[in-house]
């Protein structure tokens, strides 16, 4: 369509990966659509709706579909709802200042990776099909995520101990409410917690991110045959992760909300009937496509 210009999508292109360079750990994608149509001004055109669907506007469609190349190019990186960019994105972004030039670049690295597919005669629909499947994953995301930041502190715990259960390890303890000294949940691998080593899990359903101060708390409560698994729905700050992978007395393993969810889909089948109601999950299939 002539109101979409190989530069407006590189313009959009700019615009999209300045938002993700001021954002490292990665931003939501409808965050991300918002924060650059606040910096890159819709045309009348793109400001419009769809004359056969009425209430959706064509600049975070179009904007999206212009992440389809971006991704394929090698230069940003879609996860459950995140989006953030790449090496190879920052460096494109330096070396062409040019947008329409830029978004040259990605359009010969999408073809070029076209090209190699198994089957590489195009196929219209498929990109229409990749965008549809991406915001369903989206949403579905972030309802979860939003759910779980809603939840009860204690059912929070519960849920994790229930995931515990459900993936082998025999919870021996639980902390009951008020002050827990730095202990939400003991766990072992046998029924009498005898054999070492003994899990001790720390529980945190706060939004905010875990910083280094608040892990090495944790840290100074484990003892040299314990393992730490600290799990933070907020996530952990960068300096907090490279206390963990660096450590070499202590075993701690960090969960963040992403792989908290994961471990739960695993292990879904195996969870008791009252685990599954603290974060009930229906699986729902698309055929996915390979774009």
């Amino acid at each position: 369509m002539a109101e979409i210009t190989r530069r407006r999508n590189g313009e959009m292109t700019q615009a999209l990966f300045g938002v993700l360079a001021d954002a490292p750990d990665g931003l939501a994608a409808r965050e991300a659509v918002d924060r650059v149509e606040k910096v890159l001004k819709p045309t009348p055109f793109e400001d419009s709706e769809y004359p056969n669907r009425p209430g959706v506007r064509r600049f975070p469609k179009i904007l999206r579909f212009v992440t389809i190349w971006l991704v394929k190019a090698g230069w940003m990186v879609k996860r459950r709802g995140t989006w953030s960019i790449t090496e190879d994105g920052t460096s494109a972004l330096e070396r062409f200042p040019d947008p329409e030039a830029l978004f040259r670049e990605a359009d010969r690295l999408y073809r070029k990776w076209r090209a190699e597919q198994p089957d590489p005669e195009p196929d219209e629909s498929e990109p229409s099909s990749v965008l549809i499947l991406e915001e369903a994953e989206e949403n579905a995301w972030r309802e979860i995520k939003d759910y779980l930041a809603a939840m009860n502190p204690f059912d929070f715990q519960s849920l994790v101990a229930g995931l515990l259960k459900a993936m082998g390890y025999h919870v021996q303890w639980e902390a009951p409410p008020g002050p827990d000294r730095g202990i939400d949940i003991v766990a072992s691998a046998d029924p009498l917690g005898a054999a070492s080593p003994r899990l001790k899990i720390q529980v945190k359903r706060r939004a905010d991110r875990i910083n280094v101060d608040g892990l090495r708390a944790f840290l100074a409560v484990l003892g040299d045959d314990d393992i730490g698994i600290f799990v933070a729905a907020g996530g952990f700050t960068r300096d907090a992760e490279l206390e963990a992978r660096t450590q070499e007395r202590r075993r701690i393993t960090l969960v963040d909300v992403d792989r908290l969810v994961s471990l739960w889909v695993d292990n879904y089948d195996r969870l008791d009937e009252g685990a599954q109601q603290l974060l009930p999950l229906r699986p729902v299939f698309f055929l996915a496509p390979e774009v």
